[in-house]
């Protein structure tokens, strides 16, 4: 620490220090002290001795300050030591990174000072890194914090077009003030009021015959409801009738209430009505109802359809083809499900049914197309006519008006069996009555009758003006 005979400090102010004791003052006034002669060399290192984080550093002794330079830092010194070198002693601070070997790399804050007579210098350097980390420290807080104002902004873009493109009335209500914290345009639309002089005013304001307390207590106390409350109210403007279901949450160290305004409409009352009693006329009507796929198969029946075809449990028939329980099987199916879907409806189809037994009922069936459920849904009522048709036969023997039993017996050939087998074995005249039969069936409805009985349309035309029945039917 000393070169020669020569003294660093004369007296004054300062007393001169001992040598032995100088080091350990260097040390405690600085993080790191550097003695660095004229040509750039290290000819001492001292630490503080409360900072152990630089480790041993004797090794830098007697060698070039730069070799523990970074490559960024090394012309920064070089330029602040020429000037020292000069005469000109660095009134700022210069800030070096040090690195060792690769190892590891700090940053230090040094100052220049004069010492002794041959251009040595003494550089008093504090460690960076405490600052370094806090800045970086800083650094992270500023971006998570800039990360936590994105997502808040994305959120709120999110309320804000959930809230703007909901067809139902929302508002949200404080439940310390009983004010409108937000609300969307359908609710201002309902209360009669502009957005703007809905949102910040008393909820209770909107409704007829309502303060604030006894509002925001009925909404609290519906929220503690089981299956979800609801309290019914009177707008102030207009004077409708409102329904208010609430929903309570915390947010911010406060109660807020999520209310969704629904209007009770009669309308809407009386349809849920009629849908109440349609359901029970399904579940206990006398005639058998069923609903089937536009291809035939059947999605639901109700009690009296079951009772009808002698079947135990929904499962025996749910699933299944309607036409298996059709006297005429597809022919009958293709005649329901076809004409429904053209015009809407089939009033009348004359046909059997078939029960789990293989006894064969007389029916007549209704059908209609229904578009309200999404898919093609045929919806059937079957009404059992035999009891009809057993009352209607003539009492003596001698009518003309009943068929023969040969008669009989080829009439229900018809759709078992193609028209060129029938005829075959028939004349004419059972020709004629299964083409009267298969227009009588199907209701005049001339397409299905051809199909039924397995010839063009065109032959069942030429057919019917050979035997007078073109103009009867039509």
């Amino acid at each position: 620490m000393t070169t020669g005979a020569n003294t660093f400090w004369s007296s004054g102010a300062v007393p001169l220090i001992e040598p032995e004791f100088l080091s350990s003052i260097l040390g405690a006034a600085s993080d790191i002290a550097l003695v660095v002669s004229s040509e750039g060399i290290i000819l001492s290192v001292v630490l503080n001795t409360h900072s152990e984080s630089f480790g041993n550093l004797k090794h830098w002794e007697g060698r070039p300050v730069v070799q523990f330079l970074t490559r960024e830092t090394a012309p920064k010194f070089e330029a602040a030591h020429a000037a020292y070198l000069d005469g000109e002693v660095p009134t700022k601070p210069l800030e070096l990174n040090h690195s060792d070997n690769a190892v590891w790399q700090y940053p230090v804050r040094y100052t220049f000072h004069r010492f002794g007579q041959e251009n040595a210098a003494l550089l008093l350097g504090r460690d960076l890194r405490p600052i370094a980390e806090t800045q970086q420290q800083l650094v992270q807080a500023q971006i998570a914090l800039e990360q936590g104002y994105e997502a808040r902004r994305e959120f709120d873009a999110r309320f804000r077009i959930l809230l703007a493109n909901t067809d139902q009335a929302i508002a949200f209500v404080s439940v310390q003030s009983g004010r409108v914290d937000d609300a969307n345009e359908a609710a201002a639309s309902l209360l009669g009021l502009k957005l703007d002089s809905l949102k910040g005013s008393a909820f209770a304001q909107q409704f007829a015959d309502r303060s604030t307390i006894e509002l925001t207590e009925s909404l609290v106390n519906a929220t503690l409801a089981e299956e979800g409350g609801k309290v019914t109210l009177r707008a102030q403007r207009g004077g409708r009738a409102l329904t208010v279901r609430p929903v309570i949450f915390r947010a911010g160290g406060q109660r807020i209430l999520l209310c969704r305004i629904e209007e009770q409409s009669e309308k809407v009352k009386s349809s849920d009505a009629a849908a109440t009693q349609a359901l029970s006329l399904f579940r206990s009507g006398s005639d058998a109802m069923l609903f089937m796929t536009g291809k035939g198969v059947i999605v639901s029946v109700n009690e009296s359809f079951l009772n009808i075809i002698g079947a135990a449990h929904l499962s025996d028939v749910v699933g299944r083809s309607f036409a298996d329980f059709l006297g005429r099987g597809q022919i009958d199916l293709g005649v329901l499900t076809d004409q429904p879907q053209r015009s809407g409806q089939m009033r009348i189809y004359a046909t059997k049914l078939i029960n789990e037994l293989g006894t064969r009922l007389s029916v007549e069936i209704s059908a209609s197309h229904l578009e309200e459920t999404g898919e093609a849904v045929i919806g059937c009522v079957i009404r059992d006519v035999s009891h009809v048709e057993a009352g209607r036969q003539p009492m003596g023997g001698g009518s003309a008006q009943m068929p023969a039993e040969p008669a009989r017996n080829v009439m229900e050939l018809v759709g078992s069996a193609s028209l060129k087998d029938i005829v075959a074995e028939t004349t004419d005249v059972v020709e004629k009555m299964c083409i009267e039969t298969a227009v009588e069936l199907t209701s005049n409805n001339r397409v299905a009758a051809a199909e039924m009985l397995g010839l063009s349309r065109q032959s069942l035309y030429v057919k019917l003006r050979k035997y007078g029945l073109l103009s009867k039917n039509s």
